[in-house]
């Protein structure tokens, strides 16, 4: 099996990311955004994230960028800033040869390491079911599904909720 290399993504990785993102968005149902954002906004998004102190991974095989991973606020308010909601994308490319998997293990140690201690999955389409059950690999639970939710490719979309304790989770202050 060939070496899964996990590392900090910096803004010279934006080009591979925003093409990833943007076959996802073009090709998927794993975001619900309809047009893929330039290299500009993914920066912006990138920026935002890192300066937040949220984890921003990037995967390599033999140097070749193959996905991407990062965490983020689940909400705005206060109350909820240990909570984080989770994003993962690979290349097509890549599927099936283990960097899913390998981004959302870092993604979580990331986050622990950070003192976070709830990791929320909002998984685009129930039909997902790579997704769903690289989550539930991971130590994810199913929470639930909003149906019909988004409308994308002329087919309503559900979002499955999933939810993963981090650290100590909820049996102890922070």
């Amino acid at each position: 099996m060939t070496e899964i290399s996990i590392r900090s993504a910096t803004p010279a990785d934006i080009p591979a990311i925003t093409r990833i993102y943007a076959r996802a968005v073009r090709q998927g149902t794993a975001s619900f955004e309809l047009e893929p954002p330039d290299e500009a906004e993914m920066m912006r998004r990138q920026r935002t994230l890192i300066e937040g102190g949220y984890p921003y991974l990037l995967a390599e095989i033999e140097g070749v960028v193959t996905g991407y991973a990062y965490a983020g606020p689940y909400r705005a308010r206060p109350a909820y800033r240990f909570s984080v909601e989770n994003s993962v994308y690979v290349a097509a490319d890549a599927h099936r040869r283990g960097v899913g998997r390998a981004l959302m293990d870092r993604l979580i140690a990331e986050c622990e390491a950070r003192g976070y201690r709830l990791m929320i999955a909002v998984i685009g389409d129930s039909a997902q079911t790579p997704s769903i059950e690289l989550h539930r690999a991971a130590g994810f639970k199913l929470v639930g599904a909003f149906e019909g939710v988004g409308y994308k490719f002329d087919r309503w979309l559900d979002t499955v909720l999933m939810q993963r304790a981090l650290g100590k989770g909820t049996s102890a202050p922070p």
